[in-house]
Formats: C-alpha cells, structure tokens, sequence
C-alpha cells in the first residue's frame, strides 16, 4: 500500500465521522468563499472605474442635494474634460422591488461616461425622448424589458406634482459595458433629468451630486481641493473625491459591513478549528497502538508525524476547495442576476487557500507532533 493509499485508508475508517467532518468544512469554505467574496467587494470598491473621475457631493451627505448653479463654477476649473450631474431617483419596481434609477442629461452621461455602449441612434433617442429611459443589459433581462415599451416605475422619495408617485417612461435603449467588469455594471437605470426635474413635486435645479471627467488623473487630488475651497464656508459646502472612494462611501452607508464579514468569518473558522481539531485529535487518540506498531516496524518519528499531519491537511484540503467551487457557482448566478454583482475571483481563491493551509497546520500539528513524539513502550502498554 502506498503512504497515499493508507493516509485514505485511515480517513474512511470511519467513514460517517469522516463525511461529517467534511461537510462542515465544505459548509464552512461555503460560507467563507461568499462572504469574503462581499468582503472584496466593498473593501475594494469598484476598482475597475479608475481614476479618471471625480465625483462632488454635499459635504454633509450625499443625500443633501446641491444646487445646479455650482456646475458653471465646476465647469470653469482647468483640468475639467466634462461634467454631468445626476439625482437618485428612488425607484420602486411593482410592489417592493428596489432599482438603482438615477436622473441625468442624457448627452454628459454620454460624454463622462463612455464606457457605457449603445447604438447611437439609441443616445439620440433618450436625448430626444422627454420621458425616454435607457437601462443596463443585466436590468432590461431581468425584468424582460425591450426598446419602445412602456415602463411604469414608482419612486419612493419623488413624488409628481399631483402627488402620484407613479411614474411612466419610454424605454429608449439599452445599454452594454465596454468588457467584463463594465458589463457587470449594467444594473442600472437612467431617465432623462429634464422631465424628472420639471414634474416632481420637490423643485427644480437640484442634483444629488456632479461626475467630472479629467484631463489628466494625476491633477485629481489638487482638483478636488480647488472645488472644495471654492465652495468652503458657503451654504453649498462639497466634498470631492475619486468615483472609487465615493462608491465605497455608498455602499457602506448601510454599515461597516467588512467589518460584520470578519467577526461573522472569524465565528465561523472558530467553530470549525474545535470541530476537526477534535476529530483529528479522537483519531489519533483511538490508533495509538497502531502507530507505535508502525514505529516498531522501522517507521521514524517524522514518518508517523507526516502521516497524521497528511489526513488533517486532506480532509481540509478536499473539504475546502469544494467548498470554495460551489461558492464560486453561486457567485456567479448572483453576480449574472444583477442584484448584487459579487464574484468569487482569484482573490478569494488566494485567500482561501491560504486559509485550507493555515487550518490544516492548526488542526493537524498538535496531534501529529504528540504522535511524532510517542513512545512506543508507553503506547503499547497503554500508559
């Protein structure tokens, strides 16, 4: 028998505590490879947006809306390609269905941000249209929506004048990102300001933040400041930041949630070191005899270690890579939904694997070194 074969061999000897303890740790890595998975996402931020972009909001909150007579002040600031504004809509799809709806004019989205792909017919139609819509590849089949259907979208914060908070709008194109990471960004939806900011009951010439294009990502840090201290000790007072950081910034509104991950992922290995640290530990406990046979059989201290070391390590190993590969296809069936574009990517893969790695020594070592250790007198006399 190979040193391979009898490591396996040793592992179904019991075979149900053995399946048992691999179902915990494929539960475990299950768990780990999708919470880390969120984990990357809102550390990270949505890091494929690069530094081209700045975005400015009210300093006290991005909920505060600053007035549209900023943007020929924003404008007039060298180092500025484009700027576009845009207004978070609040969109509720039938019953309780949140969207993410914003409401710009079409032709800076356009301009800011051409890394969204449409027909230019399309861009000329939502310019045109006074209730046009566009929305993202992953939305529009979702939701089964086609050009030139008419989309009843209510919004929870922006009532019409007549106090309706229903709201109808023509879809007018849809739209695809430039690669991979831009086409999991097709999520959203957009609607053309000029009707928004005429029909809702609220007033007019507000806008939830301004997106500036630069010339050059290298003046970002010292464009930002110039912004920011021309508005200083005004009614309006900005805060400007890189698009990165102010979509992290978005996102962690709802709450430090890296932070929720690690104490929730930390639970989790906690349990699992006392599950098969005590599964490792049993079955050294029960074979003592045989592996004092095995010494006396001219076996060495380091061999019977390596062995014992070996089932640790497998039933981490085996338990953890399925686990992270059935994370991985259910990572990619949420991130292709659109609601919550996660991905299992090779980041969670290193991190995983360093952590089969980490909890195979932390299991498997104690019980080895005490069974590299073992007298082969005391052993066979039960002492």
């Amino acid at each position: 028998m190979t040193r391979t074969g009898f490591v396996l061999a040793n592992l179904m000897r019991k075979k149900t505590r053995t399946i048992l303890t691999l179902l915990s740790v494929v539960t475990a890595f299950l768990l780990f490879g999708l919470l880390q998975a969120v984990n990357v996402m809102f550390s990270a931020g949505a890091d494929f947006v690069g530094a081209t972009r700045l975005v400015t909001q009210a300093r006290v909150s991005f909920t505060t809306s600053l007035p549209m007579r900023l943007l020929p002040e924003i404008e007039s600031i060298p180092g500025i390609k484009a700027v576009m504004w845009q207004q978070w809509f609040g969109a509720v799809w039938q019953e309780n269905t949140q969207l993410f709806f914003f409401a710009t004019d079409p032709a800076r989205l356009h301009t800011v941000y051409p890394e969204y792909v449409m027909p230019d017919e399309q861009w000329k139609a939502f310019e045109q249209t006074r209730t046009g819509m566009i929305v993202g590849r992953i939305l529009a089949d979702k939701y089964g929506w086609r050009i030139g259907d008419k989309v009843p979208i209510s919004s929870n914060i922006f009532p019409q004048k007549d106090g309706s908070k229903a709201w109808t709008f023509d879809l007018v194109g849809i739209y695809d990102g430039k690669d991979a990471d831009w086409q999991r960004n097709t999520n959203l939806g957009w609607i053309n300001y000029a009707y928004f900011d005429e029909a809702n009951q609220f007033g007019s010439g507000m806008a939830g933040t301004f997106t500036l294009s630069l010339a050059d990502p290298g003046q970002a840090e010292q464009i930002a400041q110039t912004i920011d201290a021309r508005f200083e000790n005004s009614p309006d007072e900005t805060k400007t930041q890189t698009e990165k950081d102010f979509n992290i910034g978005f996102l962690r509104q709802i709450g430090d949630i890296g932070l929720i991950v690690r104490w929730i992922l930390f639970a989790v290995f906690f349990t699992l070191l006392l599950v098969v640290g005590n599964t490792i530990a049993q079955s050294v406990r029960e074979r003592i005899p045989e592996l004092a046979i095995l010494k006396t059989l001219g076996f060495t201290d380091r061999s019977v270690l390596g062995f014992v070391l070996a089932e640790a390590t497998a039933i981490c190993a085996i338990g953890g890579l399925v686990g992270l590969a059935i994370a991985t296809l259910i990572g990619i069936k949420i991130g292709g939904s659109g609601n919550f574009p996660i991905a299992i990517d090779h980041r969670v893969w290193i991190t995983g694997v360093i952590s089969i790695i980490g909890l195979s020594l932390a299991v498997g070592l104690p019980p080895a070194l005490r069974a590299g250790r073992l007298s082969i007198v005391d052993a066979l006399a039960g002492r």
